[in-house]
């Protein structure tokens, strides 16, 4: 199972409007994806609820894995989205 490890470039971290962003483009993925903070508990990356638990603020270091064809893919996408700040978009 491929993963990636980033930081969260968002000035507020995943909250709010970056965390609808990325739940929005990990849903739209048609990939399994999960995220999780450090060795804790991974949650499903097109989970509003199971995401903003994470409690990610700017500069905490995700990593997100996925299953299947695409995966790759996959990941590419959200890190990319990741690695910009989405509040000054």
């Amino acid at each position: 199972m491929p993963e990636r490890t980033v930081k969260v470039a968002a000035a507020t971290g995943l909250h709010a409007r970056p965390a609808k962003l990325f739940v929005q483009a990990a849903a739209g993925t048609g990939v399994p994806v999960k995220i999780r903070v450090g060795d804790g508990k991974a949650v499903r990356a097109d989970s509003m609820l199971g995401v903003l638990s994470l409690g990610a603020v700017h500069g905490t270091e995700v990593t997100l894995s996925a299953e299947g064809d695409g995966a790759d893919a996959a990941l590419s996408t959200l890190v990319e989205l990741l690695e910009r700040d989405l509040d000054a978009e």
